[in-house]
C-alpha cells in the first residue's frame, strides 16, 4: 500500500500542513514536532508524491534537456554543468537526443512540454523556422546551450566563436602557413557557416591569403569523417600543410591519417581543433585546441533558466563566454 501524507499526519499526531511544511524543509514548525514527523517519515517510508506536488503548486521542478547527440563525449561536459546547477537549485532533467533532426527536435519540445517541464534547456547546430515557431508558443522559457539563434528573441549562452575561430587561424599563419584546411561539421550549420568559417576566411583575407574552396571541408563531426577529409585533402596538387578542424574527432581523425602517411604532427603538418573535450588530452600528440567551456555553457544555462523560471531580474539574456586556446602538441 502506498503510504501518504495522510498516513503520516496520522500517526505523527500532526496536521498534513505541519507534514507538508516538514518535507518541504519550513522553518516554521518547532524542533520536537519536526523530530516526531522526520521520525514517522523515516519509520513508515514515506516519499512525497511529486507529481501530486507539483499539480499543486503548477510547478514540476523538472527541466528538459535537449542534446543532439547523447553519446557524442561533446556534450557530457555540457549535460555536467546543467546536472550540477539544476541539482543546487532542486530540479530533476529529463534528457533527450534529437540526432540532429529537426523533425525530431521539434517532437522533443512538444513531449517536454505536455510532462510540464518547468523550462527547457537546449543544445542545436541549426533552429528552424518550425522549431522557433514552436518554441514561441511555449508556455515555458527555453533557454539555448551553444546554440545560435540570429534574432537573438531567446535567451543564450555562447562564445566569440567569429574571433576565436580569427585566432586559431592566425596561430597557423604565425607559423608560416598558407595552405590552410577548414574542415568543420555541416557548413549550412549557423556556427559553422557565419562564424567559425566567416572568422577563418577572415584570418586568411588579412594575411593576404587567398581563400581556395578546395581546402573548406563539410563533414559530420566524427572520427571516420576526419580520417576522410585527410584522404581528400592529402590527394590535391597542392595539399593543405595545416588545418582548422571544428570538432576534436575531426581533428583526431586527421591526425591518425597523417601518420597512417608516414606524416610527423606537428613537424610536418600542424593541427588546431575548435572543442577541447577529453579526447584533446588522451590522443598523441595531445591536440591544441579553442577551448569551449562546455561545462560552464551548461551551468550558466541552467542557472539562466532558473532565472526566468523563479522570474528573477535579469541582467543580460544573451551571455557571451571567455574563450582561450590550449597549446598543446599539435601546433609548434
Amino acid at each position: 500500500m502506498t503510504i501518504t501524507i495522510y498516513d503520516v499526519a496520522r500517526e505523527a499526531n500532526v496536521s498534513m500542513a505541519t507534514v507538508s511544511r516538514v518535507v518541504n524543509g519550513n522553518q516554521n514548525v518547532k524542533p520536537a514536532t519536526r523530530q516526531k514527523v522526520l521520525a514517522v517519515i523515516e519509520r513508515l517510508d514515506y516519499r512525497p508524491n511529486a507529481v501530486a506536488r507539483g499539480l499543486a503548486s503548477k510547478k514540476t521542478k523538472t527541466v528538459g534537456v535537449i542534446i543532439p547527440d547523447i553519446s557524442n563525449v561533446f556534450y557530457a561536459e555540457l549535460v555536467r554543468g546543467i546536472e550540477d546547477i539544476a541539482t543546487m537549485y532542486r530540479y530533476n532533467i529529463i534528457l533527450t537526443n534529437s540526432d540532429q533532426q529537426e523533425e525530431k527536435e521539434v517532437q522533443l519540445l512538444s513531449t517536454l512540454l505536455s510532462k510540464q517541464v518547468d523550462g527547457i534547456v537546449m543544445m542545436s547546430d541549426y533552429v528552424s523556422e518550425e522549431m522557433l515557431h514552436e518554441m514561441n508558443r511555449a508556455n515555458a522559457p527555453v533557454v539555448l546551450a551553444g546554440t545560435v539563434e540570429h534574432s537573438n528573441s531567446f535567451p543564450s549562452v555562447n562564445i566569440e566563436y567569429r574571433e576565436a575561430a580569427i585566432d586559431a587561424v592566425n596561430r597557423l599563419i604565425q607559423n608560416g602557413h598558407k595552405r590552410i584546411a577548414f574542415i568543420s561539421g555541416s557548413i549550412s550549420s549557423p556556427i559553422n557557416r557565419d562564424f567559425k568559417l566567416a572568422g577563418y576566411e577572415e584570418a586568411l583575407e588579412n594575411a593576404d591569403i587567398e581563400v581556395d574552396e578546395d581546402l573548406i571541408v563539410g563533414v559530420d563531426n566524427t572520427y571516420d569523417d576526419g580520417l576522410a577529409a585527410w584522404e581528400q585533402l592529402c590527394k590535391l596538387d597542392n595539399p593543405p600543410t595545416a588545418f582548422f578542424a571544428g570538432s576534436d574527432e575531426i581533428a583526431i581523425g586527421l591526425i591518425h591519417g597523417a601518420q597512417d602517411s608516414g606524416l610527423n604532427v606537428p613537424n610536418d603538418i600542424e593541427i588546431i581543433s575548435f572543442e577541447n573535450s577529453k579526447l584533446a588530452r588522451m590522443v598523441r600528440p595531445q591536440l591544441t585546441s579553442v577551448v569551449l567551456p562546455l561545462y560552464d555553457i551548461g551551468a550558466v544555462s541552467m542557472r539562466l533558466l532558473t532565472k526566468f523560471m523563479n522570474k528573477e531580474k535579469i541582467e543580460e539574456q544573451n551571455v557571451v563566454l571567455p574563450y582561450r586556446i590550449e597549446e598543446r602538441n599539435t601546433v609548434k
